[in-house]
């Protein structure tokens, strides 16, 4: 990832001279299509789309597709109903003079329509297809997934319901005008504009009860990770001799009896699902687990099996990035824990991308800045030391749908230049470092964009700032404190002290007791006044007695 070329250019490089490349048109986006058409022109190579699709051909035992419901998404949680959706729609196709739109992309669609379903594994969407016109509304769907309940919701919001193979000759005849039964000019062929698609920032911008369930949905969320933390301390030190959660030391490295419970990437990542699964409106993982141990976490989208998953090393660190779906939000969250003594090397890197994080979440921008010039901000600390990752820094995260969206996005890519971060966007803060068959640190918060308090307002265009939603503790133990500054120290200890109060109502005597010693404000700072100015000197609290 990052060193690998694309595909086209693969193939391009790969392929003779005059290769005809098939592909099935409706597996592949326009935009794509084209990008790939211009790589293989340059070898005199074609793309070819084929009539039918040629894996349909040969998977003859291939099951028949589920009929899993079509689910009406209540407003209380939309916050904005269909009516509401259409009509800022159809005034932005009045404005680019467009008599209609089609939505291929499912998120788009279940948010237009309010409807969410379970077609799509962690994103809670319907195989569907929406044409909306100045007048008409449709919907393409196997329409045994449709119930009497949700029918006569479409109805009620005036939505045609139609089989979903018949958006092919829908199309046709919304080129020609003949599809919205009101038009007054038939016959007409359509001119066909590749524009973004308008809802893509509209889903974007949340409104103030999208907001408001995301931000309860982290709540419950960040409880039940500080449940699985605390269990899995526990566990690590019974089952293993782990030092722990808190303190450094070296383990025993050996299980203390036979019957002790074996844990690998695998049964502890079910653990955690377990602890989400008890929180209210929880309807499913928003992606599978990524559970790392040791060199697996240096793999940025490792998948553990459990044929093949590593088991937990108290002498390793363990890298967790997961995410639920409750119908008040989606959620994504990253912590990178030690249970024995970690490396001053280690220290070292886990603070470098501490420093990014927090750096990215209390940056102040003005409007119009877009996740292309922030994500330098993140990065800045790891290249002091020679340090880089290869990933973007942050993607916009949905209200009970997909948990990577866009159009925004923090990175290094080019294309992050395309849209400026707005307030009541969503953006996660996730730098990281990975060695290769070492170890691997990420750190993740969910942020809301919002307007910013500024002193000053220059040029009067507003200034923007980060508010984070996600709450669990970073791990005291991997942090360099001399490698801090006063302001980040305050900012961690304030955001501790946030998390105590927060998720204190959804925790017991035991998950409390161990929230509290890890969230303790253990240092404070002094500043020494020498011939050369002032210098800093980190103190632990112990030390203040």
């Amino acid at each position: 990832m990052g060193e690998d070329p694309g595909v086209d250019a693969w193939m391009a490089d790969n392929l003779p001279v005059e290769a005809a490349i098939g592909i099935d048109p409706w597996c592949v986006s326009v935009d794509t299509a084209l990008r790939w058409q211009r790589a293989f022109a340059k070898k005199q190579q074609k793309l070819v789309q084929t009539e039918t699709s040629l894996v349909d051909e040969v998977w003859k035992s291939r099951p028949p597709a589920e009929i899993n419901p079509v689910v009406v998404h209540p407003i209380e949680f939309t916050g904005c109903s269909v009516a509401e959706k259409l009509k800022v729609l159809r005034e932005k196709l009045k404005n680019e003079k467009t008599r209609g739109i089609i939505i291929t992309t499912l998120d788009e669609v279940a948010w237009l329509y309010n409807i969410r379903g379970t077609d799509v594994s962690y994103c809670p969407v319907v195989h569907a297809f929406a044409i909306i016109t100045s007048s008409s509304a449709f919907l393409y769907v196997d329409k045994k997934k449709v119930s009497a309940e949700a029918n006569h919701y479409m109805e009620e919001n005036g939505i045609d319901v139609r089989d979903y193979a018949d958006v092919s000759s829908d199309v046709v005849l919304l080129a020609s005008d003949q599809l919205d039964s009101t038009s007054e000019v038939k016959g007409t062929v359509a001119k066909v504009h590749m524009l973004q698609s308008p809802l893509a920032l509209a889903k974007a911008l949340k409104n103030p009860v999208e907001l408001d369930g995301l931000k309860k949905a982290h709540v419950r969320d960040g409880a039940a990770v500080v449940q699985y933390l605390a269990w899995l301390d526990k566990q690590m030190q019974e089952s293993y001799g782990a030092s722990g959660y808190f303190l450094e030391g070296q383990s025993a490295n050996k299980k203390k009896d036979l019957g002790a419970i074996k844990l690998t990437e695998i049964t502890v990542s079910d653990k955690l699902e377990g602890f989400r699964a008890s929180k209210e409106h929880f309807r499913g993982l928003s992606f599978p687990t990524i559970s790392s141990v040791g060199p697996n976490a240096a793999i940025i989208h490792y998948s553990p099996h459990a044929e093949t998953c590593a088991e937990l090393n108290p002498d390793n660190i363990y890298l967790f990035d997961s995410g639920a779906q409750y119908l008040d939000g989606t959620t994504d969250i990253t912590r990178t824990v030690h249970f024995g003594n970690p490396s001053t090397h280690e220290k070292a890197c886990y603070t470098a991308v501490l420093k990014g994080h927090i750096a990215l979440g209390n940056a102040c921008f003005p409007n119009g800045t877009n996740g292309h010039a922030l994500d330098i901000l993140a990065r800045i600390p790891l290249w002091k030391d020679g340090l880089d990752y290869r990933h973007g820094t942050g993607h916009g995260i949905g209200s009970y749908l997909n948990v990577h969206e866009g159009p925004h996005l923090i990175s290094f890519r080019p294309h992050a230049r395309n849209v400026p971060l707005q307030a009541s966007m969503t953006v996660t803060d996730e730098p990281g470092y990975y060695e290769d068959g070492n170890f691997g640190i990420r750190l993740e918060n969910v942020l809301i964009v919002k307007e910013a308090d500024t002193k000053f307002n220059f040029g009067d265009k507003g200034y923007l700032s980060f508010e984070h939603i996600t709450w669990a503790p970073y791990q005291t133990k991997m942090i360099d404190l001399t490698r801090l500054d006063p302001e980040e120290i305050s900012w961690l200890n304030t955001y501790h002290g946030r998390c105590r109060d927060i998720l204190a109502p959804y925790l017991d005597e035991y998950e409390m007791a161990w929230l509290n010693k890890a969230t303790e404000s253990h240092w404070g700072v002094i500043l020494l006044s020498s011939s050369q100015g002032p210098s800093k000197k980190i103190r632990r609290k112990d030390e203040e007695n």
